[in-house]
């Protein structure tokens, strides 16, 4: 893929990995992995238009058969829905770093976000003192998507800076 300049990869993740599900520690863990590889290789792999990508599919497997006793819902959890969007990660424009989640027609997108969050100065650094500012690092307003560890980083050097400079 890196000699001609072009590739598609697609990764298979799971709800499990992405939100977890009781009675599978060991599945879940194994897919948000699948998931953490995925944001790796995409960054690895863009300069040579390599996109890699994962699907998270809901499907009816023998893992789920048991718990979906609906036979009508069973019927919509066909891997054939799935199916469009494993193409429309392979294809040419397909994006890059992207969980697609997909089952019984319907399709969407999960992203991992980070709080703005909180800044404390060396004497506020108690296991009290994030209790007590609980709420506003858990803060949704200011939330991005970061690109990469290093930006998040970058984000918490920039605060330490910063209060640096304020008491200089």
């Amino acid at each position: 893929m890196k000699e001609q300049n072009y590739g598609r990869i697609v990764m298979v993740s799971s709800s499990s990995g992405l939100y977890g599900n009781f009675g599978q520690s060991n599945y879940s863990a194994a897919k948000l992995g699948v998931v953490g590889l995925m944001n790796s290789l995409a960054q690895e792999g863009e300069k040579y238009n390599v996109r890699v990508n994962s699907l998270a599919p809901a499907a009816l497997t023998r893992m789920t058969e048991d718990i979906i006793p609906d036979p009508r819902a069973a019927s919509a959890l066909q891997p054939e829905p799935v199916s469009a969007g494993v193409l429309a990660l392979c294809s040419e424009d397909a994006p890059n770093k992207f969980v697609l989640c997909a089952g019984a027609g319907g399709f969407s997108a999960s992203h991992l976000y980070e709080t703005k969050g909180i800044y404390l100065s060396a004497d506020q650094q108690t296991p009290e003192a994030v209790l007590e500012n609980w709420a506003a690092l858990d803060d949704a307003t200011g939330e991005e998507r970061l690109s990469a560890a290093l930006k998040q980083t970058e984000k918490f050097i920039k605060a330490a800076l910063a209060d640096m400079d304020k008491n200089a």
